[in-house]
């Protein structure tokens, strides 16, 4: 069975939206079977991290963002700001699907964990997250 979960993000960074999953697991009432994320975007990416510590999100922002730095003379595709080009990298070098067990009518995830998008442009943006779970 597939849906859509939408998000609006205020900037870069990771937001969490587990419950929404969940929530959608549960309406479905499917046992166990798999969840299957995909966002439909060029410029964020899907993520399983921590969810209890939110140094550990600052500093995977901090990181990616010193990896893939803005303004870097070998972009050519700069038309809708410095942000575009390393916001495209960023996708390419994370996830943008995401496969997550379902056992018991629950999600199969670590104590820690939750589901994140995240986002690598500046500006407030809304994402498309299909989501499919049998």
């Amino acid at each position: 069975m597939g849906s859509y979960i939408t998000l609006t993000t205020e900037g870069q960074g990771l937001y969490e939206f587990t419950d929404q999953v969940a929530g959608q697991v549960r309406d479905r009432g499917i046992r166990n079977g798999l969840c299957t994320l995909f966002i439909q975007h060029t410029s964020a990416s899907l993520t399983v991290q921590e969810n209890a510590d939110p140094s550990a999100q600052h500093d995977l922002e901090n990181w990616l963002n010193r990896l893939v730095p803005e303004g870097d003379p070998l972009y050519t595709h700069t038309f809708e700001g410095r942000d575009d080009m390393p916001a495209h990298i960023k996708a390419a070098l994370t996830a943008t699907s995401l496969s997550i067990p379902v056992i018991d009518g629950c999600l199969a995830l670590g104590t820690w964990q939750g589901v994140f998008c995240w986002e690598h442009r500046h500006g407030r943006q809304q994402r498309s997250i299909a989501l499919h779970i049998g």
